[in-house]
């Protein structure tokens, strides 16, 4: 029952960032508009390159939307309400979105195209960079909270969101979880004007359907994880656990899409500076910040 309620939780969201992507891309606020989308991929054929990697071709999709259901299944969306509560569950969310990397360089290398192949060899730099930014803000909330099982990690901001205890880590891992997503002004691997769609290029009908509800899923899963380490989880008055869970979680997802929307393109170049030299000193002062509140403030 959990696992069904969590994955139909992931479906709705996804369908709902769709109707919002839909709805910045027209102007025309169409709940529907993603199910006929998705019914008219499925319609179309399915154009093989000529010459592909045809393992790495075929399963880049799918791959990319099971990493993003996997990281799910360790979040919490009430105390009673997660697939699998590990004892490294904060851990897990990032080695499981380590894959990211596999399923995208798969998608760029096995249509064998140009442009897929230099997306694919872009995301490498950009998450070779970015994941440090993910990984060491979960650092300094497992410290916060004494432990690595997500459910303490809710817990332990009962009083007082991480969000508030560590604003520059928050700020860090918002900005790494749009680059880890390849979301607008962080979308180099696809990048419509330059690569003209990059990893998504070389992708039709039923493949193209699976990658964009993929790419849609890792947002929310993102978010999610946003909602957890940083938003007090479940926590809210009136409103049951999980309907808390639910709004932070899409209020996170919307915003990623709603910044994206607004700000250019960050060039390469200084999307690598920004993170080597900013980011990650950034990072070690959030915690050596914390530390520092755990022993004064009891």
């Amino acid at each position: 029952m959990t696992v069904a309620i969590v994955l139909l939780a992931l479906l709705g969201s996804a369908w709902l960032l769709a109707v919002v992507e839909g709805w910045m891309a027209t102007g025309r606020l169409s709940p529907a508009a993603p199910l006929f989308r998705g019914l008219a991929h499925l319609g179309r054929e399915s154009i093989v390159p000529r010459s592909p990697d045809r393992v790495f071709f075929e399963a880049a999709p799918v791959l990319l939307l099971v990493v993003a259901v996997l990281g799910m299944a360790v979040l919490p969306l009430a105390p009673d309400l997660i697939i699998a509560d590990l004892g490294t569950g904060a851990l897990f969310v990032n080695a499981a979105l380590a894959y990211v990397l596999v399923a995208v360089i798969m998608a760029g290398w096995g249509p064998d195209g140009a442009y897929a192949m230099i997306g694919g060899w872009r995301f490498l730099g950009q998450l070779i960079a970015y994941s440090m930014l993910i990984v060491m803000p979960i650092t300094a909330v497992a410290m916060r909270a004494e432990s690595l099982v997500n459910t303490a990690i809710v817990g332990s901001q009962a009083g007082l969101w991480n969000i508030v205890y560590q604003p520059l880590g928050f700020v860090l891992f918002y900005i790494a979880a749009m680059a880890l997503a390849f979301r607008a002004p962080f979308d180099l691997p696809s990048a419509e004007g330059e690569l003209g769609g990059g990893v998504d290029a070389e992708y039709t009908g039923v493949r193209l359907a699976v990658l964009r509800l993929a790419r849609l899923t890792l947002v929310v899963t993102l978010a999610s994880a946003t909602t957890v380490f940083y938003l007090g989880g479940w926590h809210g008055p009136l409103l049951p656990p999980s309907a808390w869970s639910l709004i932070k979680t899409l209020a996170v997802a919307v915003s990623m899409l709603l910044v994206g929307h607004y700000l250019p393109r960050i060039r390469e170049a200084d999307l690598m500076r920004w993170c080597w030299v900013l980011g990650i000193p950034l990072a070690l002062l959030n915690i050596i910040i914390v530390g520092l509140l755990i022993l004064v403030v009891p």
